[in-house]
């Protein structure tokens, strides 16, 4: 089964959606005209329930199927992120320093298409509950919502979530059951020593020397720590120290990420990060602070619900275009809260040739808007049928 007829002769329409929302980002929990365009869209085609406000502009619009059932749902991120637009496109970002550089504009509009779709057809038993969600690039928006008790709530059994890729062949769709995306911290490394004058160092207590030291030691963390066939990433991505070339300053910063599947291998790194902290600081006689911050989850999926998801792709992209084993990657994502909570799946979509994600050149393909509407619709009819 190719994209829903009725799906496709909305694209048009969907692509007028998506580009309004491209042009008007808006950054985290902050997604107010986001969100009251949505809620239009959503009151127009005529959802039995809309429910606003929650994790501040997070949205969960309920349509009830024709027969008794479950309650499925289906998420869509709303916010964009904070850098500047350089496409030159007719509708670029009209705020300045905000731009839709992930595509969530268009995950928006797939979702809206299938909401339009199951509220006229309502082929389906049971609900299903269209989620759109704030802060996905930064706030935990999805885990707001779930603390909120939006799966309590509205009853909901199973969950599911597209991200657009570039690069990859229009409409094709990759997978994977268990973890699909890893766990993502931050650290905080403040350094207080002794500044003096460049020329006179044994005078002072250079974060300078201890800073280098310590982003060195920390590297060593994955090399001589970490069991090898277990995936984790620990990089430095900042310090920040001194003024100019005579003088040796009082305090350094360091700043880094961390990725991990399994909570033992995480625990591992902090152990290992306050432990080869502390021993620095004492090497060097500087003062030396770790700030470490767990942030989003590991994405885990349901292997029964891919299973169901990649035969719901391969009906409307066909079997070729379908990978559902494709193995774990390093970025992360706030999905993970929901399928913390529910079983579900994660998938991505193809959106052909372009600019990477996070680029400022980057642009969401209208094309695929049709294909993730159809996805999302005949998830929630084969999910629960008549």
């Amino acid at each position: 089964m190719p994209v829903l007829n009725s799906i496709a002769a909305n694209a048009e329409e969907m692509k007028t959606w998506r580009r309004h929302l491209h042009m008007h980002p808006e950054l985290e929990f902050d997604c107010h005209e986001t969100a009251a365009f949505v809620a239009a869209r959503l009151r127009e085609f005529g959802v039995d329930e809309l429910h606003e406000g929650i994790a501040t502009t997070g949205l969960v619009a309920i349509i009830n199927g024709k027969g008794e059932g479950g309650t499925i749902g289906l998420r869509a991120d709303m916010d964009a992120l904070p850098m500047p637009e350089t496409t030159g496109l007719d509708y670029a970002s009209t705020v300045d320093g905000k731009m839709h550089a992930c595509g969530h504009d268009g995950h928006t509009t797939m979702l809206l298409g299938a909401a339009k779709y199951l509220a006229e057809t309502r082929n389906f038993s049971g609900r299903v509950a269209l989620i759109f969600q704030p802060a996905e690039e930064g706030g935990g928006g999805a885990g707001v919502m779930v603390e909120e008790g939006i799966m309590d709530r509205f009853d909901i059994d199973q969950v599911y979530a597209l991200h657009n890729v570039p690069e990859i062949a229009v409409g094709n769709f990759y997978t994977t059951p268990g973890p699909i995306m890893a766990a993502v911290d931050e650290f905080h490394i403040d350094i207080k020593g002794r500044g003096g004058h460049g020329a006179y160092p044994h005078e002072t207590a250079d974060p300078v020397m201890a800073s280098v030291a310590i982003a060195q030691a920390i590297q060593t963390i994955i090399s001589r720590n970490h069991d090898a066939r277990q995936e984790a990433v620990v990089s430095v991505t900042q310090i920040h120290t001194g003024s100019t070339d005579n003088v040796i300053p009082d305090t350094a910063y360091l700043n880094g990420t961390v990725r991990t599947f399994e909570p033992e291998v995480q625990d591992m790194i902090i152990s290992r990060m306050e432990a080869i902290v502390a021993g620095q600081a004492a090497a060097y006689d500087v003062e030396a602070t770790l700030r470490y911050e767990r942030g989003y989850p590991a994405t885990v999926n349901d292997a029964d619900k891919v299973a169901f998801a990649a035969e719901v792709a391969r009906e409307i992209s066909g079997s070729d275009a379908v990978q559902d084993d494709t193995g774990k990657e390093m970025g992360a994502e706030d999905f993970s809260y929901m399928l913390q909570e529910r079983p579900g799946a994660y998938l991505f979509i193809g959106q052909g040739p372009g600019a990477a994600l996070h680029n400022p050149n980057y642009d969401f393909n209208d094309d695929i808007s049709p294909i993730g509407a159809s996805f999302f619709a005949r998830v929630v009819e084969k999910a629960q049928p008549l």
